[in-house]
């Protein structure tokens, strides 16, 4: 009979469920305690994916069948590094897998990033998404004129969600707050800005064509003109970059003047390089140094030039990816933002770290889709499957001393059940406004709810003793 083992999940995005899954499937005797600092799981599927695109949340229903096994267990409302120790863990648990994702965005470093109305997407996202760490960011949309630097899917979800229509947001899962503000909104243009060319540009396909969907808005290229190199037409030939090739073509039909009604513009931009942001005391004005690209294909390098250009706007959000965060008893690549590790082992100075694995972006790197997740957790699965095979390798107690400790805290923990009552008022008040749910975007307000499921399970208990 093989030995029981205890692993813990760090996280429950996407990575950590599919780590879970693949935990699950390996090792027949493994019980699998999930953290979370908030009170809800999913991570960014119910944080970061964009309100009007609810079929990529429908993977939620395969997290709640992992979640509900009875192998799993689900500890909400707890910061590893804060109200348990990863030393903790360590000693509690035969395998600790990080999966808590890169929650910092990454900074444009430019003089003026400071300046009132300059924000990062991350902030914007996790705004109008309902994230408790971003509900009360004041984002003033009485300018007309944003600029978004980054050519990705949230730099394309930022500058959707700007130009869209309220009345084609009131029937999604966006905040309250949110929409509130986004009714009033005159943004009625928005630049879209990347550092190299149409052939790099890293929009899915299917996200660039939404990008041409919205409602009473011309979407155009700057200068009417898709222009690229040997270099990149040798990138568009590779049959692995389908996904290029579409965008040009594209972005190609883009060019031309536009025709009927429009209230509304989308411009794309290539070859800019964010110089500064100007202003009295708020942006007023965005100063690019135009590029040129240099090197062999894949390699291209976006080299500036003394040319700059200059968009007027009110407006600036800063998409340029993002990075993990260090937790203390972790080693962590300062300059990647990535824990270091071979195939998801961590590693310190190139030796693995007995017990400690990663996996999603906290691994790699903010790169691929949701469902780039499943394999990478495998992959990391496959190397703890390695390890605990070796002989004389003890099975640790598991989550009995963490309990008690978040006991003695007063840490209010989340479980399942505390989760599942959120969940179900969520959609409650959200089927009163004929939406898919209306979040909670405090986490006392969520805590309200847990807690008053268990005060009514006491009282039931109670009543039930008695009779």
């Amino acid at each position: 009979m093989s030995v029981a083992r205890h692993a813990a999940v760090v996280g429950s995005g996407p990575s950590g469920f599919y780590a879970v899954e693949a935990l699950l499937n390996a090792l027949p005797n493994v019980t699998v305690d999930m953290f979370e600092r908030l009170p809800t799981p999913y991570g960014l599927v119910r944080s970061g994916v964009a309100p009007d695109h609810p079929r990529l949340k429908q993977v939620t229903l395969v997290f709640d069948k992992i979640m509900q096994s009875e192998r799993v267990n689900y500890f909400g409302n707890v910061a590893i590094g804060q109200d348990i120790s990863v030393n903790s863990l360590r000693e509690a648990y035969d395998i600790v897998i990080f999966a808590y994702g890169a929650g910092d965005d990454r900074k444009m470093a430019i003089p003026g990033e400071d300046l009132v109305n300059s924000h990062s997407a991350t902030e914007f996202v996790g705004w109008y998404n309902g994230h408790p760490d971003f509900r009360d960011r004041v984002f003033d949309l009485s300018q007309e004129v944003a600029v978004v630097v980054g050519h990705g899917n949230v730099a394309a979800d930022v500058s959707r969600i700007l130009l869209q229509p309220a009345d084609e947001l009131r029937r999604t899962d966006i905040a309250a707050h949110a929409l509130e503000v986004l009714a009033e909104s005159k943004v009625r243009e928005v630049h879209l800005v990347g550092r190299r060319g149409p052939a790099q540009a890293k929009f899915t396909s299917r996200e660039l064509r939404g990008l041409r969907l919205i409602p009473n808005c011309l979407a155009a290229v700057h200068g009417d003109a898709v222009v690229i190199g040997s270099a990149c037409e040798k990138e568009l030939a590779y049959p692995s970059n389908l996904n290029a090739l579409q965008n040009v073509e594209l972005f190609r039909g883009l060019c031309g003047p536009g025709s009927g009604p429009q209230s509304r513009r989308l411009i794309f931009h290539f070859y800019l390089n964010p110089g500064r942001l100007e202003g009295d005391g708020r942006v007023e004005n965005f100063i690019f140094r135009k590029n040129t690209l240099d090197g062999e294909p894949f390699k291209q390098a976006a080299i500036a030039t003394d040319e700059l250009e200059t968009i007027k706007c009110g407006l600036a959000f800063g998409s340029i990816g993002y990075r993990g965060q260090p937790v203390e008893g972790v080693p962590f690549d300062v300059r990647r933002g990535v824990v270091p590790n071979w195939k998801g082992r961590v590693e310190s100075d190139g030796v693995p770290v007995e017990g400690l694995y990663v996996t999603g972006w906290l691994k790699r790197g903010p790169t691929g889709i949701i469902g780039t997740n499943r394999a990478d957790s495998i992959e990391t699965v496959q190397q703890i499957l390695e390890d605990v095979s070796s002989p004389g390798l003890k099975s640790r107690q598991g989550r009995d001393a963490l309990v008690a400790s978040l006991s003695r805290q007063r840490v209010s923990v989340v479980d399942l059940q505390d989760w599942l009552q959120i969940d179900a008022n969520e959609r409650a008040r959200g089927q009163e406004v004929s939406k898919p749910r209306e979040k909670f975007t405090r986490v006392t307000e969520m805590l309200d709810i847990a807690s008053s499921h268990r005060l009514r399970k006491a009282e039931k208990r109670g009543r039930v003793r008695v009779g």
